[in-house]
């Protein structure tokens, strides 16, 4: 891996936005392509099953190291020519704290898959993003995209003090565990061994690891300590998209009913500086002149997402994206921190758009449910056996699992909604087709400007162009 650090970081957005062709554009470009990490083991499934047209899911399985797990998925999941429009997806297994082999194996071989078509074909640099909050996924996850040689992980939505030593485990072979929080009782730990999946003798490169923090207090608390201390940090300013860290101290609303964030939340750049590691800066850093800024305060570079997630290269559908680029044209297009919208209680910014789950009338329409279940946490019950919850299932079952009625009130389906930004919505029995909810940053000015000399849409190799014409 290339010791260079790259100027412009494409962030890793929503379940499969930030997918293997917007990675491959991005690194193809010099700069960090990241794919998303987050339900790719249904979105494999899911492509399988509409017959993998393309081929593409087929080649890079055909890489994997271990043809045995390969057989069984394509099995379970490949249809050939595709399904009905009107049959339901087969599900993958939801993951929980027992770690099933077939849960296990289909997320390994999907993060695999993901991350080796982005690095097909050249020698750019690719990362993966992951959700901490998503803490059973994790240790599957990062073995299944250091398989396939990822250049960097990248992880946010909480505090990823496991990581380098999962990291460092899963390199040398070794058996690599991650603890996940679980409510009423003490933390539990779910295990991954390289050694169920290839060969002794495997060699596994070590990746960078990247921690998305959005104080100074959290980078010095992972700098610290060997165990815990990254590669580098990305630095998110609050305007940044999809899930962002919660205010500190009292929370206060403006006018419009967001969260009003203040000093405290903002990082010191001069006490980052102090840790020596390099960092990059993220939030409104979506045009030239804020990477020359984000340069010139002594970053590495910055990480952009939505300029990226707009972009032609993205995994958004062809609907979910002209209807994006109206509204834009139109000078139309609403970004807002929804304080309930997500199941992890952490704010999170979605736009609002016809058909989709972000409107009244969407959000009513839709039967309330939980079936992919990433966003779920386990708990102990009163009878002491692990149970797993989520706000957005129906309200009888989550008050009966001990749920807080206060919690509630406005969850989205985020996991459900995402899928169908990238056209692999779920069909429902009744014949209800699960609505898309799309998540942005608020930062869309770029996205305007390149609109103007692309009215068409342009592509992720524009975007970084006209991000580095000033550097």
């Amino acid at each position: 891996m290339s010791n260079r650090l790259p100027v412009i970081i494409q962030g890793g957005m929503g379940i499969a936005v930030s997918n293997w062709v917007l990675a491959k554009t991005v690194s193809m470009q010099g700069q960090l392509g990241v794919v998303s990490g987050t339900a790719i083991d249904n979105v494999l499934a899911r492509r399988l099953q509409d017959g993998d047209k393309s081929g593409d899911m087929r080649r890079a399985m055909s890489q994997f190291p271990n043809q045995e797990i390969v057989t069984n998925i394509m099995k379970k999941y490949f249809i050939e020519g595709g399904k009905a429009a009107d049959q339901p997806y087969v599900m993958v297994p939801k993951i929980t704290l027992e770690q099933k082999r077939d849960a296990q194996e289909i997320l390994v071989l999907a993060n695999f898959v993901e991350v080796w078509l982005a690095k097909e074909g050249h020698n750019g640099l690719v990362g993966i993003n992951f959700l901490h909050k998503i803490q059973m996924t994790t240790a599957s996850s990062v073995l299944g995209a250091m398989l396939a040689g990822v250049d960097y992980i990248i992880m946010g939505a909480g505090i990823p003090r496991e990581l380098p030593k999962l990291i460092r485990s899963i390199a040398k072979l070794e058996v690599g565990s991650v603890p996940v929080d679980v409510i009423g009782g003490s933390a539990q730990v779910t295990t991954i061994n390289p050694l169920d999946f290839v060969a002794a003798g495997t060699v596994i490169k070590k990746p960078k690891f990247l921690a998305i923090i959005s104080v100074d207090v959290l980078g010095a608390y992972l700098a610290r300590d060997e165990e815990t201390r990254p590669d580098g940090f990305i630095i998110e300013h609050n305007s940044a998209g999809g899930h962002n860290a919660p205010p500190r101290g009292k929370w206060e609303f403006d006018a419009n009913g967001e969260p009003i964030y203040g000093p405290k939340d903002i990082a010191d750049i001069e006490k980052m500086k102090k840790l020596e590691l390099p960092f990059w800066l993220a939030g409104t850093y979506g045009n030239p002149e804020r990477v020359k800024d984000a340069l010139a305060q002594g970053a590495a570079g910055v990480q952009v997402g939505t300029l990226f997630a707009i972009s032609n290269h993205s995994g958004f559908s062809d609907k979910t994206r002209k209807q994006l680029l109206d509204k834009l044209k139109s000078d139309t297009l609403e970004v807002k921190t929804d304080v309930l919208a997500s199941p992890t209680s952490f704010p999170i910014k979605i736009v609002k758009l016809d058909g989709h789950t972000s409107t009244n009338e969407g959000f009513a329409a839709r039967p309330k449910l939980c079936d992919l279940g990433y966003l779920r946490e386990p708990a102990i019950s009163e009878t002491g056996r692990t149970i797993y919850r989520c706000p957005s299932e129906p309200d009888d079952q989550y008050l009966k699992k001990g749920g807080a009625v206060e919690d509630i009130n406005g969850r989205k389906c985020l996991c459900n909604g995402l899928m169908s930004n990238i056209g692999l919505p779920q069909v429902r029995k009744d014949g209800y087709i699960e609505a898309p909810i799309v998540t942005l940053g608020s930062d869309i000015d770029g996205a305007k400007v390149l609109l103007k000399n692309h009215p068409e849409g342009y592509g992720a190799d524009d975007a970084v162009k006209w991000l580095l014409s000033l550097v």
